[in-house]
């Protein structure tokens, strides 16, 4: 049986502290895991809509870690915030580097955020 990985879009300077304190604890853009209290993921199908929406005016680079919800300790809950439109998992504690299986780039084009086709 397979695991659906869960995906975090990750600014690069973030994720390179992150592999230098050994987890990584950035919620969002601008916010980390002790303001907010969980680490905002993404299932696949959802990563374009909110790399387009906290990100449209990102003028850098941008990463797309993938992580495997087996490796993460932390609990995962799976909700629906304040008018989403759809349910989203959430890290309840920091997120291990060895939870992290791949680093992707995300790719800009004219049209906004796009996922690689790696993904």
């Amino acid at each position: 049986m397979s695991v659906t990985p869960i995906y975090h879009i990750a600014e690069p300077a973030q994720w390179h502290q992150a592999q230098a304190d050994g987890s990584y604890t950035r919620s969002t853009r601008g916010a980390d895991l002790h303001e907010v209290g969980f680490i905002h993921c993404s299932y696949r199908h959802q990563v374009e809509g909110v790399a387009n929406f906290l990100y449209a005016d990102w003028g850098d680079t941008l990463l797309l870690l993938e992580a495997d919800p087996e490796k993460i300790p932390a609990e995962i809950r799976v909700e629906r915030l304040d008018g989403a439109p759809d349910e989203f998992p959430h890290i309840y504690g920091p997120l291990p580097i060895a939870a992290v299986t791949a680093v992707h780039g995300l790719v800009r084009t004219p049209g906004g955020w796009e996922l690689p086709g790696t993904v």
